[in-house]
């Protein structure tokens, strides 16, 4: 278990500002929800002064990520875009007494998120539906396109992507997450050929083993790694219901790690797929 301070533990069990603002002068958008930690930034802000009115955020992540973002909605209040824009990472996990160094990378999306934001309000980016996640950002390699290229050319390994696209050529930062989507790609990739190619031809058992192996093989151990748990209660038809445990038992983001799930087995199972909690 990760040696989380007081302020940590408060805004993650009681986070502040969540939600989305209806009709946002700005948002900013980082990670990926299927994949793993992703994070959703809306403000209002006043046009003539520039000043942040109000912050609200999303987030699909772990206690560090929920209560950096926490935060980050609290210090962006009252600030104006050029003060906003000064604050770091740093001052994110200074404000919660620290974070764990395993565990610094929230506050880094939460900052990451922060600097979209900004750029969306700025009108320096595309409309964010047209965007595509860069991974490797010396050679500006989107997301999609590693996804793309490596199940057109069955490319396994993060040095056959960078023969066909560069990325991670350069600095090599970057490789660990194009490791990271391979063994995504590769590990739906024969569930979605069975599915597309003949959908309704599935058993029951064949549905339910499915099922089991996403929840077994890709959900879970994200959630353990965070404290959390969740458990398989029943299968009855097309609704899926499952418990959640330990640290997810009262996190106040159920509902959204509720929805990834369901959108998981959606994508790999079926559309019709519901997931209920017990």
């Amino acid at each position: 278990m990760w040696d989380y301070t007081e302020k940590v533990k408060d805004h993650f069990l009681h986070p502040r500002n969540v939600g989305e603002i209806e009709n946002p002068d700005a948002v900013g958008i980082i990670g990926n929800i299927v994949c793993g930690d992703a994070l959703k930034i809306t403000l209002k802000i006043d046009k003539k002064t520039h000043k942040i009115l109000d912050a609200k955020f999303q987030t699909f992540g772990c206690a560090s990520a929920i209560a950096s973002s926490s935060v980050l909605t609290e210090l962006l209040k009252g600030k104006t875009i050029e003060e906003a824009q000064k604050i770091s990472n740093q001052d994110i996990a200074d404000y919660l007494g620290g974070l764990p160094e395993e565990k610094m990378h929230c506050s880094v999306m939460g900052r990451e998120a922060l600097e979209e934001a900004i750029k969306n309000y700025k009108g320096e980016i595309q409309p964010l539906e047209l965007q595509e996640k860069i991974v490797c950002k010396c050679f500006n390699v989107s997301e999609e396109k590693i996804r793309r290229v490596a199940q057109e050319n069955h490319l396994t390994t993060v040095e056959e992507i960078t023969n066909f696209t560069k990325a991670g050529g350069a600095c090599g930062s970057c490789q660990g997450e194009i490791e990271a989507i391979l063994k995504d790609v590769w590990s739906i990739q024969e569930p979605v050929k069975i599915e597309s190619s003949s959908p309704k031809k599935l058993t029951n058992l064949q549905k339910i083993a499915l099922i089991q192996d996403i929840l077994e093989r890709e959900i879970r151990p994200r959630l353990q790694a965070d404290g959390g748990d969740i458990e398989l209660i029943d299968i009855e038809g097309n609704k899926v219901i499952v418990g959640f445990r330990a640290m997810c038992v009262s996190c106040p983001m159920g509902g959204i790690t509720l929805k990834s799930i369901e959108d998981k087995l959606r994508e790999v199972v079926g559309e019709e797929i519901l997931v209920v909690e017990e």
